[in-house]
């Protein structure tokens, strides 16, 4: 494929949705089924682009910033965010889009969006896959991190954002994990730099209206083998024992099917785009059972 063909398709068409207490960012590519690709905090959009791009020739591929967001601001002041209210807004954008199910794909806190869409909204979605949400009250040693990230947001609060995302990290992905690799900004395109300054600007708001309500989220599992959603459930094979990966695991158990092998780690979406698209297709494509 040609620079000026790869330019063409992760060119987007930018719209905006206004919802309750908020405005919503989104942006549409390609065309065929729709796909609706749900974001972690925070992160936004920009970090499923790439991804985004490649789907673009499968479906109609439709990401958004969530509310709080980015280029999603609120029209209110600040609160406390859970996935509750995520989801609804998940639900009146694919309302505004479609009155047929939809394909949905949620990444790391976007994941959860989308668990809460398809045990709520069932008729909405069509197949969901959801790589490596992170669960902490589905682990066996829910305690144990429900202080630890009490220690987080507890150390925004007292030492700033640097300090607590610093210890986020390495809550999330585990203490053996390397450390995240730093991209030279000399090197990296003009959209990378600007995704970058839109996630800063989200700390403040992600560290203290987000972490504590979304991270407290437990799925409804019974809503979600009620409705006979497919969920497929992916993990990164580089990602070891973090809060994410092992929260996908137990999950995937307790729904009873296999966990989807993606490649690389808790960022793998972003980075081996070309195989994630693969195995997303083909998980999306299944047959629904019976």
């Amino acid at each position: 494929m040609n620079s000026v063909q790869t330019h063409a398709r992760l060119e987007a068409e930018t719209k905006t949705l206004p919802v309750p207490g908020a405005r919503l960012h989104y942006e549409v590519r390609g065309s065929g089924p729709l796909l609706l690709m749900i974001p972690g905090a925070p992160a936004d959009a920009g970090a499923l682009a790439a991804l985004a791009a490649v789907l673009a020739d499968r479906y109609t591929v439709v990401a958004y910033d969530q509310r709080g967001l980015s280029r999603s601001p609120l029209t209110g002041p600040p609160a406390d965010t859970g996935v509750a209210v995520f989801g609804d807004d998940a639900s009146r954008l694919l309302a505004a889009l479609t009155d047929e199910p939809a394909y949905v794909l949620g990444s790391s806190g976007g994941a959860l969006t989308a668990l809460d869409l398809a045990a709520r909204h069932p008729e909405q979605v069509r197949a969901l896959v959801v790589h490596e949400p992170p669960l902490p009250e589905l682990l066996p040693d829910r305690d144990r991190w429900r202080a630890a990230f009490q220690d987080v947001h507890d150390t925004y609060r007292d030492h700033g954002a640097g300090a607590a995302m610093g210890k986020f990290i390495t809550t999330v992905d585990g203490p053996d994990a390397a450390p995240p690799a730093m991209p030279d900004p000399s090197q990296m395109p003009p959209e990378a730099l600007e995704m970058m300054g839109r996630i800063q600007g989200n700390l403040d708001f992600f560290l203290s209206h987000v972490l504590l309500p979304v991270l407290r989220f437990t799925p409804d599992l019974d809503a979600l083998r009620a409705a006979r959603v497919p969920v497929a459930v992916g993990v990164g094979a580089a990602s070891g024992d973090g809060v994410p990966a092992l929260s996908a695991r137990v999950l995937a158990n307790r729904l009873g099917t296999e966990p989807l092998a993606f490649p690389g780690d808790h960022q793998g979406l972003a980075l081996d785009v070309a195989a994630c698209a693969d195995i997303i297709h083909t998980a999306l494509s299944r047959p629904v059972p019976a």
